[in-house]
């Protein structure tokens, strides 16, 4: 092949790599050609994050429905806890002082009626697993009392650990770096969610009724914190492997229990300090503190070539007397 025809044979292939077909996409008509009905429909999606047709879960004892609209309404019918509702329609009454939004919703052909939208959220939770999850950490009053539990509990359980010289992470730690990361990143999600519920609340309650576990598909910020969650599963899978191969069945156990206490009084700290500002300082003393910790211990990372034992470096083996070179 002359130079001439390669020079032409790159110039082709240059030509359809830099070239792609454009896609005009379906047409389609006018996008804002909506009915009245519709556009309000969209901007009450917009501000309440649901709209007609969306799944709710009761979490309530029960729920009462209205037969009809304020005018003519009277309570005949009840939803009970655990029972699956969807919207069926949303009507603004104005002339009610308590609650001028009212949702029609429905559990089958005959369980339906009216409710103040107000009564609706605070006995309902979107039908998602994802949301439910949500609520039972967003509890206030289950917050205070977890944090009281685990903060004496855990205290007792550190001091009883300590006492027996047992392994407990930060304090009397195994060779691995994993809980201690393990802990970081519990901090580090928990000051990050604090952070959302203050700055950005109504971005967390979109995702409330939106979920998703797909980091890459959500906001910075959000996307952030489920790809910290993610993490956090990923390193207690690799705080499990490690514990195992490293302590015996007894001992795994209980430095797992040691961990998890420490995790919880972590996680319940700094969701509540960082609500007051606090929580961001003491998220960088927590990360010098652990990794201060982490050096402090001794580590080996090297093994035996006969006998497999932990070696702090290459050399003679002080237990069966192998030289590692």
């Amino acid at each position: 092949m002359s130079m001439r025809s390669r020079s032409l044979l790159y110039v082709v292939f240059c030509l359809l790599f830099l070239t792609a077909c454009y896609n005009r996409g379906q047409q389609t008509p006018d996008a804002w050609d909506l009915t009245e009905h519709q556009i309000d429909s969209i901007s009450f999606s917009t501000t309440h994050h649901y709209t007609q047709n969306y799944n709710f879960m009761v979490t309530a004892n029960r729920l009462p429905l209205a037969d009809a609209l304020p005018d003519m309404a009277f309570d005949t019918l009840y939803v009970v806890h655990g029972d699956r509702i969807v919207v069926a329609d949303i009507r603004m009454v104005p002339a009610d002082t308590i609650d001028s939004v009212w949702v029609k919703v429905a559990h089958d052909q005959i369980t339906q009626g009216w409710i103040r939208e107000s009564e609706l959220l605070q006995g309902v939770s979107p039908d998602d697993p994802i949301s439910q999850f949500i609520d039972i950490f967003s509890n206030a009053h289950l917050l205070v009392f977890l944090a009281i539990c685990v903060l004496v509990a855990g205290a007792y359980a550190v001091r009883k650990l300590l006492r027996r010289r047992a392994y407990i992470v930060h304090f009397h730690d195994i060779d691995s770096a994993y809980p201690a990361l393990l802990c970081v990143l519990i901090a580090m999600s928990a000051t990050l969610y604090a952070s959302i519920q203050m700055f950005g609340a109504e971005s967390w309650r979109h995702y409330y009724f939106h979920p998703s576990l797909n980091p890459f598909a959500l906001p910075l910020h959000l996307g952030l914190f489920v790809a910290s969650v993610w993490a956090i599963i990923i390193m207690a899978v690799a705080v499990l492997d490690d514990v195992r191969h490293q302590l015996p069945t007894f001992d795994a156990l209980l430095y797992l229990s040691g961990l998890a206490a420490v995790c919880a009084v972590v996680y319940v700290v700094f969701s509540i300090f960082t609500l007051y500002y606090v929580g961001y300082l003491l998220l960088v003393l927590y990360i010098a503190f652990a990794l201060w910790c982490y050096r402090r211990h001794p580590h080996y990372p090297y093994r035996c070539g006969q006998c497999g034992a932990k070696l702090r470096q290459k050399g003679r083996c002080p237990h069966c007397g192998a030289v590692n070179a």
